[in-house]
Formats: C-alpha cells, sequence, structure tokens
C-alpha cells in the first residue's frame, strides 16, 4: 500500500483502534475521530471464541497481553425471588475462550496504536463529499480535511452510515428489546434474576447491574443519562427479588447506558470511498460474537486494501467477498428472548437448557463453528 494513503476511522472502541493498528503497520497515515471526550471505560465483558479470534490475536501480537486482562470467565447463578438457585451458566458459554472488560481492550488497542496515529476526541464528522481525489469531511469543530478512505467504525447507530448510506431506520431493525449497563455499586457473586419479559443481573465480571427488557420501539435521547432512568423505572415498576432496591439506587447512578437490542445491514459494506465495519455494518443483536467480528474484520479490511495496494475499489469488492458469509453469525437471532424470556415456560425451558450436559455441548459446539466460520488468509 503507498506510504500517502489517508485513512480516517470514525469510532474508538474496539473496531475502529484494531483497524487503526494494522493500516498503520501497511504504512498508512491514520486519524481517528471520536465522539467522546475521551476514551470510554468501563462497559460490559466482551470476549473471544475459538481459532480464528486467537489466530486474529496472535498476529496482532496482543494474545498474551489479552489473557493477561482477562476476568477468568465465572459462572453465573440464575436465581429466582427468594435468591433459590434454579441453574447455571457456565463461564465457557458467557465468556467464550478469553472473556476481558471492554474497556480494557479498547484501552489495550488505543495504547498500541496511539503514537502512530492521530486520535481526535470529542469531536464527530458533519458531511462526506465522496470525490474523485478523495473524500472531503468537515467536522463539528476541527477544520476540514480530505481523506483517501473514510471507515465508519462507529457502531449501530453509525454517523458515517447515516451520511454515506441514508437515514438509520433504512439499515436497523429493531429486535423487540432493550439493555442497560448502570453502575449501582451492586457487587457480589454473579447472579441473574428474571421475571417475564425482564432480567437483571448482577456481580461478576459484567457491569454492575445489567438490565435486558422486552418492549415496544422507545423514542428516549440516548445521550440523556436522566432519560434512561426514567425508561428503566417505568420498565421494572413492579419488580420483585432486588428490584427496588436498584431502581431507588437509580437517582445516584454516575454511569447509564441503555440502547436498543437491533441489528444492521447494509447491502454492500462500502460505498464509494467510504467503508463499514463492526456494527455499522453487522451487528449488533448482543449474541456475544459483535467484538470478534470487530477485530477480525478490522484484519480482512486492512489486509485487502494492503493486498490491492491501496486501491480501494479492489480491496472493498474483495472485503465483502471473504467476510459477508461470516458475518451473518451476527443475524442468528437475538439475545433478548434468551436473557429475558417472554413468559416463566420459556424462563423454565431456558434453564432447562443450562441443566442439561447434552444441550450445553451442543450450544457450545455450535458457538464454535460459527466462530471460526472464515478461512483467513496470510495478507503480505
Amino acid at each position: 500500500m503507498k506510504h500517502t494513503t489517508t485513512v480516517l476511522i470514525s469510532g474508538a472502541s474496539i473496531a475502529g483502534p484494531a483497524l487503526a493498528f494494522w493500516l498503520a503497520r501497511s504504512g498508512c497515515t491514520v486519524t481517528v475521530v471520536e465522539r467522546a471526550p475521551a476514551l470510554r471505560t468501563g462497559g460490559q465483558a466482551v470476549d473471544f471464541k475459538g481459532d480464528t479470534h486467537r489466530t486474529v490475536l496472535e498476529r496482532m501480537g496482543i494474545l498474551d497481553d489479552v489473557r493477561a486482562l482477562q476476568t477468568g470467565g465465572h459462572d453465573q447463578t440464575i436465581i429466582d425471588a427468594a435468591g433459590r438457585a434454579l441453574a447455571v451458566i457456565p463461564g465457557e458459554f458467557t465468556g467464550g475462550e478469553i472473556e476481558i472488560r471492554r474497556g480494557d481492550l479498547s484501552r489495550l488497542l488505543y495504547d498500541r496504536t496511539a503514537d502512530d496515529c492521530e486520535y481526535i476526541f470529542g469531536d464527530t464528522i458533519t458531511s462526506l463529499t465522496d470525490t474523485p481525489g478523495g473524500v472531503h469531511v468537515t467536522f463539528a469543530r476541527s477544520a476540514p480535511r480530505t481523506f483517501d478512505i473514510v471507515v465508519g467504525a462507529d457502531g449501530i447507530h453509525s454517523n458515517v452510515r447515516r451520511l454515506a448510506y441514508g437515514p438509520e431506520r433504512d439499515y436497523v431493525t429493531f429486535l423487540g428489546h432493550y439493555y442497560a449497563l448502570v453502575e449501582l455499586g451492586a457487587d457480589g457473586e454473579p447472579v441473574m434474576y428474571n421475571e417475564p419479559g425482564r432480567m437483571v443481573a448482577l456481580g461478576g465480571p459484567k457491569a454492575p447491574a445489567f438490565f435486558v427488557f422486552a418492549s415496544p420501539e422507545l423514542t428516549h435521547d440516548r445521550y440523556d443519562p436522566e432519560s434512561a432512568k426514567a425508561v428503566l423505572r417505568e420498565a421494572y415498576r413492579g419488580g420483585r427479588w432486588r428490584i427496588p432496591e436498584l431502581l431507588a439506587r437509580l437517582d445516584d447512578a454516575s454511569d447509564v447506558y441503555l440502547d436498543s437490542i437491533s441489528c444492521s445491514e447494509v447491502p454492500t459494506y462500502a460505498k464509494g470511498r467510504v467503508a463499514l465495519l463492526g456494527d455499522s455494518a453487522y451487528g449488533n443483536t448482543l449474541g456475544g460474537f459483535g467484538t470478534g467480528l470487530a477485530v477480525v474484520g478490522a484484519y480482512v479490511l486492512a489486509g485487502e486494501l494492503r493486498a490491492a495496494g491501496g486501491d480501494h475499489r479492489a480491496a472493498f469488492a474483495a472485503y465483502e467477498s471473504a467476510f459477508r458469509g461470516y458475518a451473518k453469525v451476527a443475524r442468528q437471532g437475538s439475545a433478548g428472548p434468551f436473557l429475558a424470556p417472554g413468559s416463566r415456560p420459556r424462563m423454565a425451558m431456558r434453564n432447562w437448557t443450562f441443566r442439561s450436559p447434552w444441550m450445553l455441548r451442543m450450544l457450545l459446539k455450535l458457538t464454535d463453528k460459527l466462530a471460526t466460520g472464515i478461512d483467513l488468509k496470510v495478507y503480505p
């Protein structure tokens, strides 16, 4: 790839820094822009599964670092309102082969790229104009610039996808559930409590409080913590177990994140000189594959750009061909009905799954098959 190839990446969570890592090694001049004022820490634990994920981490040279930061994959006990154990979800199912806090992984990738890439925090792209010579980009705060390539690695609500492809409603499908991550100071052993259509999980390596609930599509402000708190209070009204206590703590919660469980799908992963990576193109059902897809997708996209000598048309076509079949794992179904079954019989059936060694083995084998369903090239 030409040393002068300039690339703008939108998003500094996982997919963006992973792509920046490979592109910088290929000699590109890389800029990463992130809406948040600083690197985001915290969040739920994420995981890697099987040979494919492990191979990419090895080729990045970070496998040992990721393992050193792993949480250990704790078992999680499903309980009733009295705290009695109903079933145990093994750590190998919830945490894959390697589980790590999302914030720790993000920090690791940032540290590996910060010296070789330009990071712009607290800014966002306001327009993209694709021209024969590059993409002219304007920002909310920074001066306009032109880049050879722009990549949207900015999540399910991708700003780049909206600017390059069109409104979010045309590419994102709501799947009937919401999830929330809330710092409530409720630690202890990992447990999950269900009532029909809603779930609360506490303790362990996940966020201190993890909520999933069924709901019609909402119109709340995703960037307003008070709006998120109001939604949670309504969704969990009348709940048993520790729900009243947790709702009472919401007023003092400093970190609240609420979003839909949705699925994104675009007809092509690239349009002109603009490409999409990670949840912006093929996520996010909260099904446990998003982080692996982001890291493997970054490897493939960067590798195809290098193999094509910077020819974005050839590279984007090869990325599409190599990755679309593998990315179908993101559409295997929403995790919402699994985490928050809609009725007590469905709750009982889900719990039985984890009491059956045969069913558990089958689920783990299926998970491994889906995670390894791509032949990784060795790029020059």
